[in-house]
Order: structure tokens, then C-alpha cells, then sequence
């Protein structure tokens, strides 16, 4: 005689247990994949340091969000950078990552590299992050 169909046996409930298992990670796995290529919610990996002229204060920003344009908090702005990421960075001389037609604007600092502004240059206000 046949196997009844709707009789299961414990291997089969094993097997279908199996198989949810299996295509709720491999969906888990294809979300986290999509999430990540996406940049939402993505931040720099290491530490981005500014310093103004001739000052002693140092600020740092640690994980920043690789979206989006981000004010260097110090009130007239920084003229020395250590940049301490795994990411490259843009510095701006204005506070809205703006590019304008006036030269040395902006300035490219690739990762684990340093720079120091000429002394009469203006001071940058902001930065954004390459990715």
C-alpha cells in the first residue's frame, strides 16, 4: 500500500522545520546585503581630528554618518586635519560642502593622511565624506 499524504512523519517535520529556517536566513541575509549597499545608516570606521591655528583644542569625530555635510565645531574653524578613518573626506571653506569658484575651496584628504592649511589661508568649516 501507498503512504498516506497526509500522514507526516517526524523526519518530514524535520525537513519542513529545516526549510523555513533555511529561506528566513537566506531573506535575513539578502536584507542585510541590500541595507548595507544602500550607504543608509553607513559610518566612517576610525577617528577624524581638527585643530584651529595655533590652538590646543581638538575635536574629533568618531562612526559619522557617511551621508550628508558635517560642520567642523570649532568657532573659526580648523586648519589642521588628521583624518584616522578607513574613508576619504572633502573639507570645505564654507559650512554647507558647497564647491565654488573661489580657488582652494575644498580640499581632498584621502584616509589615514594629514593637512595643514598655509597660514594665510581661511580655515575650513565643513566636511563630507566620500563613498
Amino acid at each position: 500500500m501507498g503512504k498516506d499524504r497526509h500522514h507526516r512523519t517526524d523526519e518530514d517535520r524535520t525537513m519542513s522545520h529545516r526549510r523555513r529556517i533555511g529561506i528566513i536566513a537566506g531573506a535575513a541575509a539578502l536584507l542585510l546585503s541590500a541595507t548595507a549597499c544602500s550607504g543608509l545608516g553607513r559610518t566612517t570606521v576610525g577617528q577624524l581630528s581638527f585643530r584651529g591655528h595655533d590652538s590646543p583644542v581638538e575635536i574629533s569625530y568618531n562612526n559619522t554618518l557617511v551621508t550628508g555635510c558635517h560642520r567642523i565645531a570649532i568657532p573659526d574653524g580648523a586648519t589642521h586635519v588628521e583624518n584616522n578613518t578607513l574613508v576619504d573626506v572633502i573639507l570645505y571653506q564654507n559650512y554647507d560642502c558647497k564647491q565654488t569658484d573661489e580657488p582652494n575651496n575644498e580640499i581632498y584628504v584621502a584616509t589615514t593622511l594629514s593637512n595643514v592649511t598655509a597660514p594665510r589661508a581661511r580655515p575650513w568649516r565643513s566636511f563630507s565624506v566620500v563613498h
